[in-house]
């Protein structure tokens, strides 16, 4: 059994970090891909497209925090379980795998309960209007019944790639994306069904994922099996898991909240046009960070796993690696898009006027990504190494304690007001990767001799 993935400990890092980043890369631009689909196919409904996507746009803050409670528990509990493999207790392991399971059925359970009777009271405070509303509440009242199948496929998929089958991992959003691309037309044209047609082509997709996920969890290929017996749930398995998936939930259900602060903010100072900019300034940030956040969970793994191990020397090189390739991605993009802002600008939006705006936006919004390779390094290898507490400080410090604060603060200094509620990011930015620098080169020191140890 423990030849199966003994190569997380001794194959090269640099081809290790290439064979589990490229597949998790792919992973996370197909995942993207999904969501842009049924925009694309519901915006071109004919008669009410454009207020049928404005509709399922208002869902999208919920739809986050939905996928948020899916990375409390997996972003938490697979990268124990590669620590408990590289230790060779594999029935630790299997421990975490069977509790983190039973603990996203009963998660699951309870946030469909929830969005089943509320989600009507959630849209409108998210921004549905009376002509939206009607839209909204058709595609989140079927989405929420497919919940199970969003949670288990994201969460149980990130055991499969802990386990290093990155390319499996891959095959999982990869099945489900291709069925959603294909039901999509079909139930939203074919049956007349709208935006009810894309929701079903949601879950039934997710549905599909989700059998693939699990079937390859209880077969013979994986080294982690899901076993009935580790079903029961036990507090000192759950909770240092939950502990260590709170900074990724922390970062994912808080991004609803920051759009939402960034919209209202630029409404009263700048607008539509400065709205309509910041929805195509956080979609062009998404996108360039996509690849980072890949590299990121393809050397969580092999992090976890060598850690576990002992193997001091291979943390150390994995780190280094994973910094250099990271930082040199983040100063490439930054360049690209200081030099040619409104190529971005054109991915997202045809409107000369607004490309014009998003061009100067960019600039101003992204000014600091060039270090932001530094910030995702030391961040997911915090969470690799299973310091929970590190990565709960980080989390909250860039979001909490800095950005949102700086979005209301800044205008208020400030006399461009508009360029002010941009400026909060970079300036976020700054402050958040130096906190997270100096705070890392103390804490990897601290993890690297407990190795020793």
């Amino acid at each position: 059994m423990e030849q199966k993935n003994d190569f997380l400990g001794t194959e090269s890092i640099g081809k290790l970090l290439w064979k589990m980043s490229v597949p998790a890369i792919a992973a996370q631009l197909i995942n993207l891909l999904y969501n842009l689909v049924d925009r694309i196919y519901i915006g071109h409904m004919p008669g009410d497209g454009a207020l049928a996507l404005t509709g399922v746009g208002v869902c999208m803050p919920i739809i986050m925090i939905v996928t948020a409670f899916a990375a409390l528990v997996s972003n938490g509990g697979a990268p124990r379980a590669s620590m408990a493999m590289g230790k060779g207790d594999y029935d630790e392991a299997e421990k975490i795998l069977g509790n983190s399971f039973a603990l996203q059925i009963i998660i699951s359970v309870l946030l469909t309960v929830l969005l089943l009777l509320f989600h009507r009271p959630l849209l409108l405070m998210f921004g549905a209007s009376e002509n939206t509303i009607s839209y909204a509440a058709s595609y989140m009242g079927i989405y929420a019944l497919g919940t199970i199948f969003v949670q288990l496929t994201l969460g149980m998929n990130a055991f499969i790639t802990a386990q290093g089958f990155a390319k499996t991992g891959m095959l999982s959003v990869l099945i489900g994306a291709v069925c959603n691309i294909i039901l999509d037309p079909i139930l939203i044209y074919g049956f007349h069904m709208g935006v009810r047609g894309a929701a079903v082509a949601t879950i039934v997709s997710q549905a599909v994922s989700t059998v693939w996920v699990i079937q390859f969890l209880t077969g013979k290929k994986t080294v982690l099996k899901i076993r009935r017996q580790n079903l029961k749930l036990e507090s000192k398995v759950v909770m240092p898991g939950l502990a260590l998936g709170l900074a990724p939930f922390i970062m994912q259900a808080s991004e609803s909240v920051i759009i939402v602060c960034f919209n209202s903010s630029l409404l009263k100072y700048g607008g539509d046009v400065a709205v309509g900019a910041m929805t195509i300034l956080s979609s062009a940030m998404q996108f360039s960070m996509l690849p980072m956040q890949g590299l990121g969970q393809g050397a969580q793994p092999i992090s976890s796993y060598n850690y576990g191990a002992k193997k001091k020397e291979r943390v150390k090189k994995t780190f280094r690696l994973l910094l250099t390739v990271s930082l040199s991605y983040s100063v490439i993009v930054w360049l690209l898009i200081m030099l040619f802002p409104e190529m971005f600008a054109r991915i997202f939006a045809s409107d000369a006027g607004l490309i014009a705006y998003t061009g100067w936006a960019l600039r101003i919004y992204c000014a600091a990504m060039g270090i932001f390779g530094a910030q995702i390094a030391c961040q997911m290898t915090f969470i690799s190494l299973g310091n929970a507490l590190a990565s709960i400080m980080v989390a909250v410090m860039r979001k909490f304690i800095l950005l949102l604060p700086l979005i209301y603060l800044l205008p208020q200094l400030i006399s461009n007001q508009v360029m002010a509620v941009y400026l909060a990011e970079p300036v976020a930015d700054v402050l958040a990767v130096t906190f997270t620098v100096i705070l890392f080169y103390f804490q990897f020191k601290k993890s690297l001799k407990k190795i020793d140890e």
